[in-house]
């Protein structure tokens, strides 16, 4: 079987909290609605829209929420247009990426993010084509459901024993979980180590770099 490292994209790969919190900010004050704090908008970084909007308003209708996703989607098309959109790479993460493709590791997306927004992040740091495969919430229950590793995996041709799941959230970590796979806390994200560590990590990461020495020894009868 192959090895695949499966990694989250908001607070992973790339640091979106500032326009992620614009976006929400924009979408709540066009509904007359009390803007969630950014501490508040970070922690539901990693969820599918529709799920992140439902945990922001709990009391709101199901058409209300629907209605809400739509808003933050025509805010943050409006955002890329006019060049608002930040979402560079954390220091390290390109040479973490190196370093797994030299050691024979298949890399792969998981995102709560739309194809739409994922292509879009990917292209502008010249990563298109550069991952075995991409999930996104547009085809998949939101995490932590295992749908999008179990789609991962059958993609890379990898089993759950020979795949990890790098993530800054709890949502990530429960669907390493629930997937089989290995999760690797990703610190420098959005979520603290103590959530990572609970919702099943087997280590948290406060840094790219510090992956590869987390990562499960390769076995013969699994990697050949």
């Amino acid at each position: 079987m192959n090895r695949l490292a499966i990694f989250d994209c908001d607070g992973t790969l790339v640091d979106s909290g500032a326009t992620i919190v614009r976006a929400v900010a924009e979408t709540f004050q066009h509904h007359g609605l009390a803007v969630p704090t950014p501490r508040e908008c970070r922690r539901v970084i990693g969820l599918s829209l529709g799920e992140a909007m439902r945990s922001l308003v709990p009391e709101a209708s199901g058409e209300k929420h629907a209605l809400l996703t739509e808003t933050y989607k025509a805010n943050f098309l409006q955002a890329r247009i006019e060049g608002r959109v930040e979402e560079p790479l954390f220091d390290g993460i390109a040479e973490l990426l190196d370093a797994l493709e030299a050691g024979g590791w298949l890399l792969a997306v998981a995102t709560g993010k739309s194809d739409r927004g994922l292509g879009h992040c990917l292209a502008c740091h010249g990563w298109a084509t550069r991952f075995a495969s991409l999930q996104t919430g547009d085809r998949h229950p939101s995490k932590p459901h295992p749908s999008m590793a179990l789609q991962a995996m059958a993609d890379a041709g990898a089993a759950p024993e020979t795949t990890v799941v790098i993530g800054d959230t709890s949502y990530d970590m429960g669907m390493a979980r629930a997937s089989g796979a290995t999760g690797i806390g990703a610190g420098w994200g959005y979520h603290d180590e103590g959530e990572l560590l609970a919702a099943g990590a087997i280590a948290v990461a406060m840094e790219p770099r510090e992956v590869i020495g987390l990562l499960p020894p390769a076995k013969d009868k699994l990697y050949g």
